[in-house]
């Protein structure tokens, strides 16, 4: 690929003899390189007539552009008017997508408009994500093809107000007009039918709504991601009913005296009305050369109108445009499962401002303003409490009921709910940023990755439906041209075959059962990041546990202290001086007791971690030692007197830090770390699930590993592990042929979260690096949630292949039943809006799965 550069109208040469060229005003070029590329650059009024073959890039320039080429590494400078330049990004939500295809026909179709660079839409999570210069028409766009869209986010100046007392257009270009003279305003766009206004500033809102009030209007701010669909799912319901009388009369007035014009009118006008919108989207689709249900319908329905099947093409039509809807309110219900979480975090807030109250807009509250949050209410962003207790109930976030006791110094999130007490909260996060708004990401991220069953599916689709549109038209054209039936009765055969030409049922049987699924987890305080990992929990067969923090509390106390030829305060000085410098849970409990009697601590120096196990430093010129057996072996001190204290305090399940030089054994404190409350119930209910394996993994000695598991009542353990050993722990699982998943805080143990089938981290809500990192995030720091989470997963397995069966046996059956003559047009129609109803309503039971289910 050759790199192009050029500066006002002049073309240059490369020594290298590849050809660049630039262009400017209304010129027009083409360049081939000697690959065979051709590449062309403009700007002005240029028509760019680049059409690359090798890597499908264009190179444009800009009149003001100087650059070279280079042999090794191939370079484009683009102006802005180039759709190479991908730009800025926008997301939208649409309304009225009932298959999969429907969001390729909208893909398609904006990838054909100038300035936008890439479309991708998500049936599941039914978002739009555009990349382009401009996006003026994409809405206009998207409702050509039949869908109603509405803007979800796009740069963060951009912001949407709602404009009061607009009665003509002039008034909409008044308000533009004024706008645009104002320095902070970039750019400011309203529309009079909708009473939007559109503005990208920099200054504050209440400028804004000031600057509009001036002119005579009253403006104020749309909150952000609160689309509301009841508008758009009781939107086309009349219509429905009408043509269903229609058709009714008509079908009544067959059995009359009424003329045979008056029913095929009646019939004809039932068509016009369910049709419009199908035909319509039918047309774009076909622009955008995308096969949708439209097409194949419509397609249908005016075919049974040409060879005078007129009760039969109405019937489709007016099954279609019922199934459309219904199927439409199904999938609005999934959907909605995850955006319903939006609506937990007020929109408004109070911030104290000095002795005043003030009521502002989330999206225009700061880090570091102070809210004010009265009982009962919800608390609208993340932040820290400055004054005041509470009992907060974290249920949207951790899926815990039990409220959370709080004060001053304590975290609390958005969404949650002010029990009793009035509170004082420093904001620590912005709205976009806030937990909540991080799982609904995360989630809505999950939702629109595809599983390998999905993957698989649409393969498969894109396959189908292709192969039976062609055997359709030959149906129709081949066995008359030989003299083996008539046209017409063929013909007929051909359009039940588009019409069981769309796998519609099929391709939603998958996503709308993992939608449903990730949804139910969310509430449930369970992330789960994806189909994939969906997939894969459901087929665990193993369970390894991190012991410290997972299984137990992770706040060991100290148990207690031994001292030889010294005193326990001398012990507990030396101790404190060698694990102030640790990070090891157990050190800093050690340095804790020490503080609490309060031991001071000695002049040390030359502090030394050794991995796995202990610390080192020298005290007083003698180099000192804290940490395990193991240690003392590896340094040849031999333990004496101290090894059968030792062993007694490793048998009892205690964790053991010794303390000596390399002459002697100093002393032994002993620390104790126990069980979860919560643990016992949740191992008890994994194996209730069927994962035949629970295991631990601890770093522990033999004895206290064997404690713990007997108290945990988990099948096997691993002790004495350094955080490599516990990789080898998880491939030996593997080994043995178990699905496995690694339990953990998705820090440490990142090597062995990574290496297991499946990474599930612990307490989500306080740490974003576990949110981010692992595969499944247990919200809250227990694990109860998750035996609910294995026995959610199997579920959804289980309803997608019930999903999928069901979906190919009744496609099989129709397209069985069509050469006997069986089947009929409208029966084509209802096997398949019907089936996809079904399916629908069956991964809907997901949402209902509750912890008490088995």
């Amino acid at each position: 690929m050759a790199d192009s550069c050029c500066s006002s109208n002049k073309g240059e040469q490369p020594e290298d003899g590849v050809k660049s060229s630039c262009c400017s005003g209304a010129s027009e070029v083409k360049v081939t390189t000697e690959a065979g590329e051709s590449q062309g650059c403009c700007n002005g009024n240029a028509e760019d007539t680049a059409t690359p073959e090798a890597d499908n890039s264009k190179n444009c320039c800009s009149s003001q552009a100087a650059g070279e080429t280079s042999e090794a590494a191939a370079k484009s400078c683009c102006s802005s008017e180039s759709k190479s330049q991908k730009g800025e990004m926008a997301e939208y939500r649409i309304f009225g997508m009932d298959c999969p295809s429907c969001a390729l026909s909208i893909e398609k179709g904006l990838s054909k408009l100038e300035n936008i660079a890439e479309a991708k839409v998500n049936y599941t999570s039914a978002k739009l994500k555009v990349t382009g210069s401009d996006f003026e028409q994409v809405e206009s766009e998207v409702q050509k093809l039949g869908f109603k869209v509405e803007p979800l986010k796009q740069n963060k100046n951009m912001k949407v107000y709602s404009v009061e007392g607009m009665d003509c257009g002039s008034c909409a270009k008044s308000i533009e007009n004024h706008l645009n003279t104002i320095p902070a305003v970039n750019q400011v766009s309203v529309n009079f039918s909708t009473g939007k206004m559109k503005v990208e500033h920099k200054n504050s809102v209440e400028e804004i709504v000031t600057e509009v009030s001036k002119i005579g209007f009253k403006a104020s701010l749309l909150s952000k991601n609160r689309p509301s669909t009841e508008e758009t799912q009781k939107k086309g319901y009349g219509g429905i009913i009408t043509s269903g009388v229609l058709i009714a009369l008509g079908f009544a007035g067959s059995f009359t005296d009424v003329s045979t014009f008056l029913t095929t009118f009646l019939y004809a006008a039932a068509m016009v009305i369910s049709g419009y919108k199908p035909v319509k989207s039918a047309f774009y689709s076909i622009k955008s050369r995308s096969l949708d249900m439209n097409v194949l319908m419509s397609a249908a329905a005016i075919g049974a109108a040409l060879i005078g099947e007129w009760l039969e093409g109405a019937t489709v039509v007016w099954l279609f445009a019922l199934g459309t809807a219904l199927q439409t309110m199904s999938m609005e219900k999934t959907r909605s499962s995850i955006r319903n979480l939006m609506n937990l975090a007020p929109s408004e807030a109070w911030i104290k401002v000095g002795s005043q109250l003030m009521k502002k807009p989330v999206e225009e509250v700061g880090v570091g303003d102070i809210l004010v949050v009265k009982p009962g209410d919800r608390i609208p962003l993340d932040g820290e409490i400055l004054k005041g207790e509470s009992s907060i109930n974290q249920a949207p976030i951790t899926g815990e009921s039990i409220p959370v006791d709080k004060e001053a110094g304590d975290t609390v999130y958005a969404g949650t709910i002010n029990e009793n007490g009035s509170l004082e909260i420093r904001v620590t996060k912005l709205a976009e940023d806030t937990t909540i708004a991080k799982i609904i990401h995360l989630v809505e991220e999950a939702q629109e990755q595809k599983a390998p069953t999905q993957a698989f599916i649409d393969k498969f689709a894109a396959v189908y439906t292709p192969i039976v549109f062609v055997l359709a038209l030959v149906v129709m054209v081949l066995p008359p041209l030989i003299g083996f039936g008539t046209w017409g009765e063929w013909f007929y055969k051909g359009l039940e075959l588009l019409v069981v030409a769309c796998p519609c049922a099929l391709v939603i049987s998958t996503p709308v059962a993992i939608v449903s699924a990730i949804g139910n987890a969310a509430k449930n305080g369970v992330l789960i990041k994806g189909g994939t990992f969906l997939e894969k929990a459901g087929a665990i067969t193993a369970i390894a546990f991190d012991k410290t923090g997972t299984l137990t509390e992770g706040k060991p106390k100290v148990a207690g202290i031994k001292a030889f030829n010294t005193s326990e305060d001398e012990l507990l000085s030396i101790a404190l001086t060698l694990e102030d410098y640790s990070t090891h849970p157990i050190a800093k409990t050690i340095v804790e007791f020490a503080n609490e009697r309060g031991i001071e601590p000695k002049s040390g120096e030359v502090f030394k971690s050794i991995v796995g196990k202990g610390v080192q430093a020298t005290i007083d010129g003698v180099i000192h030692y804290a940490g395990n057996a193991r240690l003392f072996e590896e340094k040849n001190i031999p333990l004496g007197g101290a090894e059968p204290v030792v062993q007694e305090l490793q048998n009892k399940g205690k964790t053991v830090v010794i303390i000596g030089t390399n002459q002697e054994i100093i002393g032994v404190i002993s620390v104790a770390d126990s069980i979860r409350t919560t643990t016992v119930n949740a191992l008890d209910g994994l194996k209730k699930a069927g994962i035949g394996q629970v295991v631990m993994l601890t770093g522990d000695n033999e004895g206290t590993a064997r404690m713990i598991s007997k108290e945990a009542s988990v099948n096997r353990y691993f002790a004495e592990l350094l955080p490599e050993d516990k990789v080898d722990a998880i491939k030996k699982l593997q080994s043995e042929g178990h699905k496995v998943a690694m339990v953990g805080d998705g820090i440490n143990d990142a090597p062995a979260l990574a290496t297991a089938d499946l990474g599930i981290a612990m307490g989500g809500a306080g740490t974003d690096t576990a949110m981010e990192t692992a595969d499944v995030v247990l919200m809250a720091d227990n694990l109860e949630k998750l035996p609910h989470t294995i026995n959610l997963s199997r579920k959804a397995l289980g309803i997608i292949k019930q999903n999928i069966w069901f979906s190919l046996i009744v496609k099989f059956a129709a397209l069985a039943l069509i050469f006997p003559g069986w089947l009929t047009l409208w029966l084509a129609v209802l096997s398949d809006t019907g089936a996809a109803i079904i399916v629908i309503l069956n991964a809907l039971r997901l949402l209902k799965v509750s912890h008490t289910d088995k």
